[in-house]
């Protein structure tokens, strides 16, 4: 009967878990988690800005869609634009005047990135003034006439993009919207 009460008391020992963390144990877990969050932050930010980069390329992809249907109805000749303006409340065509009917939402005029200008001038986006008035079968930009995938002809007016290399989206002039701008000669 010895043996028995000894067995009973060694499993009854056995089953006696402790339920509490000890203070090195929840130290440990919080310092885990505090690592967890300090690279996981970052990263987070990185593809926040990689979103945001990619939204204001399809908003400049949908203005040239809208510049696209614009030059169907004007005979292939470009807008005569001001490259920007001031406030919303000054006069003057900008791209975000002149080709909303077109583009057909005002939101594609704001770079997500862009806190300020889209808010208080109506776009985030400047119009290459050097194309005005011309004919899109002859544009000529520094002497660029024939390589249209060369000729930039909307960008965004400050590089709100830190992760890319170049900062700032360009769209072309053949309709395709890019990361930077590279001039090169024909050499």
């Amino acid at each position: 009967m010895a043996l028995m009460a000894t067995t009973r008391r060694a499993g009854a020992d056995r089953w006696n878990v402790r339920t509490a963390f000890t203070l090195v144990e929840l130290l440990a877990a919080v310092a885990i988690v505090g690592l967890l969050v300090a690279v996981a932050v970052p990263a987070m930010n990185g593809v926040r800005e990689r979103a945001m980069a990619s939204k204001c390329l399809s908003n400049l992809r949908q203005i040239g869609a809208g510049l696209t249907a614009y030059l169907a109805d004007h005979d292939q000749q470009m807008p005569v634009l001001e490259a920007g303006r001031a406030s919303r409340t000054a006069d003057g065509d900008t791209i975000d005047t002149v080709l909303l009917d077109y583009v057909g939402s005002e939101a594609a005029f704001a770079c997500p990135a862009d806190s300020r200008y889209a808010r208080e001038t109506g776009t985030s986006y400047y119009w290459n003034v050097t194309l005005n008035g011309q004919r899109v079968t002859s544009l000529n930009f520094l002497g660029i006439e024939e390589a249209h995938t060369r000729i930039p002809v909307i960008s965004d007016k400050e590089g709100w993009h830190p992760g890319d290399r170049t900062k700032v989206n360009i769209l072309y002039a053949d309709g395709h919207a890019g990361k930077g701008l590279t001039l090169t000669t024909g050499n």
